[in-house]
C-alpha cells in the first residue's frame, strides 16, 4: 500500500496492485485495442472516400489553416506614434 496525505493532515492508504508477472519477470502485455463497431468503420471509409477528415488522423488543410499567418519580421515594434499607449 502507498501512503497518502490528504489537506486535513489525515494519511489514507492506498491499494496500487503489483503487475501481473508471467514467472520470467516479464509483465503480462495490455489488452489489444477494441475494434470500432463495423458501421463506424463504414462511415470512416465513406469519409475518406469523399476526401473528408477523419478522427484521430492527420490533416493537413487543418494543419495549413491553423498554421501562424504572420511571419517575423512581417511588422514593426514601433511604439503607438502619439505615446498615449493606445
Amino acid at each position: 500500500m502507498t501512503p497518502t496525505s490528504s489537506a486535513t493532515g489525515r494519511q489514507r492508504r492506498l491499494f496500487v496492485p503489483a503487475p501481473v508477472s508471467r514467472g520470467h519477470g516479464e509483465s503480462v502485455p495490455p489488452p489489444p485495442p477494441v475494434q470500432d463497431p463495423p458501421i463506424y468503420r463504414d462511415l470512416l471509409r465513406t469519409w475518406a472516400d469523399r476526401g473528408r477528415t477523419l478522427p484521430g488522423r492527420h490533416d493537413p488543410e487543418w494543419v495549413r489553416l491553423a498554421a501562424p499567418q504572420v511571419t517575423a519580421g512581417q511588422f514593426s515594434g514601433s511604439r503607438d506614434p502619439l505615446g498615449d499607449g493606445r
